[in-house]
């Protein structure tokens, strides 16, 4: 799991205590977890305790903790997610993952061992998944959403660029929804993805775009992927189709997160502003990865 975060860190409130006292010890220490920008995470003992704001959703991210609830416990089994031990109002429980979250600088983090995580999780059976959300996919649903983010924002982007359109993915499948390496936990007992409050049934690229974007590289491990590692995980992940399709819509998922990075940087994070400038100088580079 990600280290603990600063000392400043407030306190969980009592209810939340109150509610945990049948599932961890109640003299346990609870120590808050960094990681996650938008919920509050504690580790006490070896249960992980998950205290959602409502507020934090985005038009581009859910917030769902109902579905990270069901997520966990139709992944789990498969050693896709952490096991789930408890919810309440307001809060989940499941249990702790040693390890690290994954930086791609230790010698055990390849990006080819993420791209097998994530096919992995594409390759689960859809049948029982029907609390997923639906995501269309294809050119047109990723102009759609772009625009619709920028609706409210209060500064602009150039024009979503054009591309030759795969269509819609063939297969909807079982997907993330928020693969960014933070999500990503690589430890003693293999990878793992944490935070399941935005699963859906959608095009597997999704996944691949979250991971590769150059924004969410530098917001949790301070540096985009080189292009050699880019290609790495591309060349790893199990179905070149899929692949091909990231390659082929690459450009309108970059501008599509640079329109989720504006939406954030208007609404007080700054990080958000570099970030967003890292999608424009993807496109800038070139052809996609």
């Amino acid at each position: 799991m990600p280290p603990p975060s600063t000392p400043a860190d407030p306190a969980p409130p009592a209810a939340l205590r109150r509610a945990l006292a049948g599932l961890v010890d109640p003299g346990a220490r609870w120590t808050p977890l960094a990681g996650g920008r938008v919920n509050r995470l504690w580790r006490v003992g070896e249960v992980v305790v998950k205290r959602y704001d409502p507020r934090a959703a985005s038009p581009l991210f859910p917030n769902d903790p109902d579905a990270e609830a069901a997520a966990l416990a139709a992944f789990a089994p498969a050693g896709l997610a952490p096991l789930p031990l408890g919810r309440g109002n307001g809060w989940l429980a499941y249990r702790y993952h040693p390890g690290r979250r994954w930086s791609g600088r230790m010698a055990d983090e390849p990006p080819g061992g993420v791209a097998r995580l994530l096919g992995r999780l594409h390759r689960q059976p859809a049948g029982g998944l029907g609390f997923l959300r639906r995501l269309p996919s294809g050119a047109d649903a990723l102009r759609a959403q772009g625009r619709a983010i920028l609706r409210g924002c209060a500064g602009g982007l150039p024009p979503p660029p054009d591309v030759a359109d795969p269509g819609p993915a063939p297969v909807p499948v079982p997907i993330h929804g928020d693969a960014v390496p933070g999500n990503v936990i690589a430890g003693p007992a293999g990878l793992v993805l944490i935070d399941w409050q935005c699963p859906a049934l959608g095009d597997p690229a999704e996944d691949l775009a979250l991971f590769l974007s150059p924004a969410m590289q530098m917001l949790y491990r301070g540096a985009p992927l080189t292009a050699t590692e880019a290609d790495a995980f591309l060349s790893a992940y199990p179905d070149p189709r899929a692949a091909g399709r990231y390659r082929a819509l690459a450009p309108l998922f970059r501008w599509r997160m640079a329109a989720h990075c504006l939406w954030r940087a208007e609404r007080g994070a700054p990080d958000y502003r570099r970030a967003q400038a890292l999608e424009g100088e993807a496109d800038a580079a070139g052809p996609a990865r």
